[in-house]
């Protein structure tokens, strides 16, 4: 009898455990929010060198970069389920930013004016989709 309630036991607690691990499979990993989050760190790093006015080009340079990179992820990232406005509002992100990297902006007077259309085309976006 005895035997009997520790298998049953057992099984109780695995079928619970497979459960809860097939549950946390399934949820997967939020790569979207993975993306914005990375957008988010380079624009902050980029805004806070234009506050404290030490906006050096290299630095600059590696930020707008990494931005470039990640604007690609966005089509991917949010699927490709999408309507059409949203493919035009991730083009004109990635299009801005090919600008904003072209200009490579050595003050922080040419870093606003070249992150200008970046911030219009995040906003537009968000407005819009978020």
């Amino acid at each position: 009898m005895r035997a009997l309630l520790l298998v049953i036991l057992g099984l109780a607690i695995g079928a619970v455990g497979a459960t809860s691990a097939l549950s946390a499979l399934r949820q997967g990993t939020p790569f979207h929010k993975g993306v914005m989050a990375v957008m988010d760190h380079h624009i902050d790093a980029l805004r806070a060198d234009m506050r404290a006015n030490t906006c050096e080009a290299k630095t600059v340079a590696t930020h707008l970069d990494r931005l470039r990179e990640t604007a690609r992820d966005v089509r991917p990232a949010f699927g490709t389920d999408m309507d059409a406005g949203f493919g035009q509002a991730a083009d004109r992100l990635s299009t801005s930013l090919d600008e904003a990297v072209a200009a490579a902006p050595a003050s922080c007077a040419a870093l606003s004016t070249a992150l200008r259309p970046v911030g219009e085309a995040c906003q537009s976006c968000h407005r819009q989709y978020r």
